[in-house]
């Protein structure tokens, strides 16, 4: 027996879908500016999802009518010769393009046999679709999430315009198979792209094509991204290959796909996932026109399941560890691409943090370890190994090189030798065919993740450098027992400190083990992030902003550091 409805999120899915449509539907001949093609084909999905839905103000509206036709004439004039949409920096783009025909196809849907009204906008949704449908279905594609958005675009072309060829196309790309690993994670590790793309495409697909297993590959994800929920209500992101690396992503667009993977597995872990993704309120306008397309996710949840603490999590594909209580979450990572490619570059995961730590409002956001060794940038892991329960260690290995002189076979008396790139620097000496005399550098870091926080033991080894562990701590506190050095930034040696925020705290003690005393705060050469030459070299940085904390010193050097989380006990 199928549940009930809820018609309190049908209610507001239609307010936010009347927020967005409501401005269009006021001035309905009011020609769009500058507006993308991505977004005239969304606002004219919503128009015609709130001109269907009883529960919204512009239902059987025909000012909601007349703007959709007014998006249209300027969707149809951005369309061009080949069929695909003029705009962005991907020119001539057929995955871009297929973004806009996923929403064409659904406002078709949506339009068709729903009365002369859209009788109109139902003919001009199938001329784009139709003016597009060549370029989709012989195009290629540059990312990996592309193919699925593509293939969701074919699929939805064949749903409302029947063609085998669409469905041929489709077969070709599904048959390189989804790029999902064995822990649940995309191979581009991104949550924007996995709750944007990867997840509705393959759901569609999944429907469309009767494909239970594109399914499973999306109940797969998302259990994955369970674990990489914060307490803030974010997703973990310092994984990623993509552009959110770098920034916090909310839990809300995963909504609709928690929530009807819920509702058809009955899984209660879903089921919060999904509550914890609307508990912000509802604010995206597309959720409408799904509500009318995939009547499910008008179903009521499932009774939510209670989060399971503590509980630990290690993601041996991204190199990825994080363990939760009711007191702390810290976040553990060693995945980074650079170690093997030695370059940073867009598809790479590029991110030097290694620990994160949430004790309520008191957040350590990133972790980092600056060397000033041949300027080969921060601390990235090559690679994150379990040693037990909860205990982990973190190893990279830099080298550098002085090059001999060329062997007598290998010299040219023009002396135009060919570019060649060392790992850190280019030029026309043909590295690869001398000696090298080589300086090795090794950065070790083992965890261990506590219920109440973290214990590190970095060992640095190699030739006597300055090297810097910066503590960014989110605003909102101030660091107490650390020293000011200005410009938000605190130095630690050997007494604790306390970040304070309300009645949350997180507690820092750092010691010596081996080497020289830490650095005071007179040692700005010491005391500082250094991003490394791959971002200096063209006046960038990936610098963290926050309120920052420095231990540093001179190695060869092992350092321990405690992290202790305390907050107050939970009324009873």
């Amino acid at each position: 027996m199928p549940s009930p409805l809820d018609h309190e999120f049908v209610r507001a899915a239609a307010d936010a879908a009347d927020r967005s449509a409501a401005p269009a539907a006021a001035r309905p001949d009011e020609e769009p500016a500058g507006v993308t093609h991505r977004a005239l084909a969304r606002w004219v999905k919503t128009l015609v999802a709130a001109y269907r839905s009883p529960d919204s103000a512009l239902h059987g509206s025909g000012r909601a009518v007349a703007a959709a036709m007014t998006q249209l004439r300027a969707l149809r004039a951005a369309q061009t010769a080949t069929g695909l949409f003029a705009g962005g920096d991907n020119v001539q783009s057929p995955p871009d393009s297929a973004f806009t025909v996923n929403d064409v196809c659904d406002a078709h849907l949506l339009a068709a046999g729903a009365g002369p009204e859209l009788r109109e906008v139902t003919a001009a949704l199938a001329e784009i679709a139709g003016a597009a449908t060549g370029a989709l279905l012989t195009g290629g594609v540059h990312t990996p999430n592309h193919r699925w958005e593509l293939c969701a675009a074919l699929a939805r072309l064949h749903r409302s315009f029947p063609d085998g060829r669409l469905l041929d196309r489709v077969d070709a790309w599904l048959a390189e198979g989804v790029d999902i690993d064995a822990e649940g994670l995309y191979s581009e590790r991104s949550a924007v792209y996995a709750s944007h793309v990867s997840n509705p495409s393959l759901l569609l697909l999944a429907d469309v094509l009767g494909r239970t297993d594109l399914r499973d590959a999306v109940e797969r994800n998302l259990t994955a991204t369970l674990d990489l929920i914060r307490p803030d209500g974010t997703v973990e992101t310092v994984h990623s290959r993509r552009q959110d690396q770098h920034h916090p992503f909310p839990l809300a667009p995963y909504l609709p796909h928690y929530r009807l993977l819920a509702i058809r597995t009955g899984r209660g872990d879903l089921s919060r996932a999904a509550r914890l993704a609307a508990a912000g309120g509802i604010d995206d306008p597309d959720l409408l026109a799904q509500t009318l397309l995939t009547p499910d996710l008008c179903r009521m949840l499932p009774a939510p399941a209670p989060e399971p603490l503590p509980r630990g999590r290690y993601l041996g594909t991204a190199g990825l560890a994080s363990h939760a209580s009711a007191t702390a979450h810290s976040v553990l990572y060693g995945g980074s691409d650079v170690p093997d490619h030695r370059r940073i570059r867009s598809g790479l995961a590029c991110n030097p943090t290694f620990l994160r730590l949430f004790a309520g409002d008191a957040v350590l956001d990133a972790v980092r370890l600056s060397r000033g060794f041949f300027d080969l940038g921060p601390f990235r892991a090559a690679g994150l190994r379990q040693l037990a329960d909860h205990r982990y260690r973190l190893t990279e290995t830099l080298t550098a090189a002085y090059y001999q002189p060329l062997p007598p076979g290998r010299r040219r008396d023009d002396g135009a030798y060919r570019m060649a790139d060392e790992g850190r620097f280019s030029a026309a000496m043909a590295f690869p065919d001398r000696p090298r005399d080589e300086v090795s550098h090794t950065t070790r870091v083992e965890a261990e993740l506590r219920e109440d926080g973290a214990d590190l033991r970095i060992d640095i080894s190699g030739p006597r450098v300055p090297w810097a562990l910066e503590l960014t701590f989110r605003p909102g506190g101030e660091p107490e027992g650390a020293v000011p050095i200005g410009d938000g930034r605190w130095c630690l040696t050997t007494g604790p400190m306390t970040y304070r925020v309300g009645a949350d705290e997180i507690r820092v003690e750092a010691a010596v083990e081996a080497g020289e005393p830490l650095a005071g705060p007179d040692r700005s050469d010491v005391l500082r992030y250094d991003p490394g030459q791959d971002h200096t070299v063209v006046g960038g940085t990936d610098a963290t902003s926050g309120n920052r904390v420095y231990i540093g010193g001179l190695g060869p050097s092992t350092l321990t550091v405690a992290l202790r989380a305390r907050r107050p006990s939970p009324a009873v």
